[in-house]
C-alpha cells in the first residue's frame, strides 16, 4: 500500500513537472512571439489616441475602456480560432494573409507620409467633441474596426513565430499574447492621454517644483503626440516591409531576403555595436521596401473606381 501510495505520488510529481514545463514552454513562446509583434503594438498603441483626442476628460478612460474591451474581443473571439483553423489546415493561406496585412500596413504609412509632404495631411486635425451617446457609439466602433486590422496582423504575427508547436499550445500562446498586448497598449494609451490632466493637477501643488514638472508635462504633450505619430508612421513602414520580405521568402522568391541579410552581414562583426548595426540595417531597407510597395499601392488604388474618394471620405469623417 505505502509502495502504491510512493508510486503515485512520483506519478503527481512528474505531472506536475510536466505541466510547469510546458507552462514555461508557453510563457517563453508567448514572449518571444510579442517580441515580433512590437513594431504593430507600437502603430496601435500611436494610433489609439486619437480616438479620445479633443474628447471630454471625464469621458477618455472609459472610451479607452471600452476600445480595449472591444480589442480583447477581436483577438480572442474572432482572430484567434479563424487564426488556429487556418493554421491547422491551410498554413500557406496565413502567410498569404500576413502579407495582405503588410500591404495594408505598407499603403497607411506611405499614405500619411505622401500627404505630409503634398501639406494636405489631416491626420492632424482634431475630432469634434463628442457630445452625445450616438457621438461616442460612432468613436468607440470607428476605434475596434481600426483595432481589428492591426490586432489580426498582430495575431498573426504571433502565430507565425509558433505554428510549428502543437495545436493546444498554439491556443495557449495566442492567448497569452491577446491579453497581454492588450494590457499593455491601451495601458500605455491611458496613461499618454492623461499625461497632461495629471501635469494640470501638478500645477496647482504649492511646491515649485511641482508646478515646474506639471507645466513641462502639460506643453510637452502635443510633442509627444506628434513624436508618436512619427514613430507609428515609421513603424508601419518597417514593419510591412519586413512581413513582405519574409513573406516573399517563405513563399520562395529569395532575393529581397537575401540583399538584407548580405547587408546586415557587412556591419554585423564590427565591435560591440555590429547586431545594433545589423538590426538598424535591416530595418532602414525594410522601410524602404514598405514605402515602394505602399506607393505601388497607392497607384493601383487610385486606378479604382473608389480610390480616388476615399482621401475626401477620410476627411469628412474627421471633421
Amino acid at each position: 500500500m505505502a509502495g502504491g501510495l510512493v508510486g503515485l505520488l512520483d506519478d503527481v510529481a512528474a505531472l506536475a513537472k510536466l505541466a510547469a514545463a510546458s507552462i514555461d514552454d508557453v510563457g517563453a513562446a508567448a514572449g518571444r512571439a510579442s517580441m515580433k509583434a512590437a513594431g504593430l503594438m507600437v502603430d496601435d498603441t500611436a494610433v489609439t489616441p486619437t480616438y479620445v483626442h479633443g474628447i471630454a476628460a471625464e469621458r477618455e478612460l472609459p472610451i479607452i475602456k471600452r476600445i480595449a474591451k472591444g480589442s480583447i474581443r477581436n483577438k480572442v473571439l474572432f482572430i484567434l480560432p479563424a487564426a488556429l483553423i487556418l493554421s491547422e489546415f491551410l498554413p500557406t493561406v496565413v502567410e498569404l494573409i500576413l502579407i495582405a496585412g503588410g500591404t495594408f500596413l505598407c499603403f497607411e504609412g506611405a499614405h500619411k507620409i505622401t500627404h505630409a509632404f503634398r501639406g494636405d495631411d489631416h491626420d492632424h486635425h482634431v475630432p469634434a467633441a463628442v457630445k452625445g451617446p450616438a457621438a461616442e457609439e460612432s468613436t468607440v466602433a470607428g476605434a475596434i474596426r481600426t483595432d481589428l486590422i492591426l490586432s489580426g496582423e498582430i495575431m498573426v504575427i504571433a502565430l507565425k513565430e509558433v505554428i510549428e508547436e502543437p495545436f493546444v499550445t498554439r491556443g495557449a500562446v495566442l492567448v497569452v499574447v491577446a491579453v497581454l498586448v492588450t494590457v499593455v497598449v491601451f495601458g500605455l494609451v491611458a496613461l499618454i492621454v492623461k499625461m497632461d490632466d495629471v501635469g494640470l493637477m501638478m500645477t496647482q501643488q504649492e511646491s515649485e517644483r511641482s508646478k515646474r514638472i506639471g507645466r513641462g508635462l502639460v506643453h510637452a504633450m502635443p510633442n509627444v503626440l506628434t513624436f508618436l505619430t512619427v514613430v507609428g508612421t515609421a513603424a508601419m513602414l518597417w514593419v510591412g516591409g519586413h512581413i513582405l520580405v519574409a513573406g516573399a521568402h517563405e513563399l520562395g522568391w529569395d532575393w529581397p531576403y537575401d540583399v538584407i541579410r548580405d547587408a546586415e552581414a557587412q556591419v554585423e562583426d564590427l565591435g560591440g555595436i555590429g547586431g545594433f548595426l545589423a538590426w538598424l540595417v535591416n530595418t532602414a531597407m525594410s522601410a524602404v521596401v514598405g514605402l515602394a510597395w505602399g506607393c505601388a499601392a497607392m497607384f493601383v488604388a487610385s486606378l479604382l473606381p473608389f480610390g480616388a474618394t476615399n482621401g475626401d471620405e477620410h476627411e469628412a469623417a474627421v471633421e
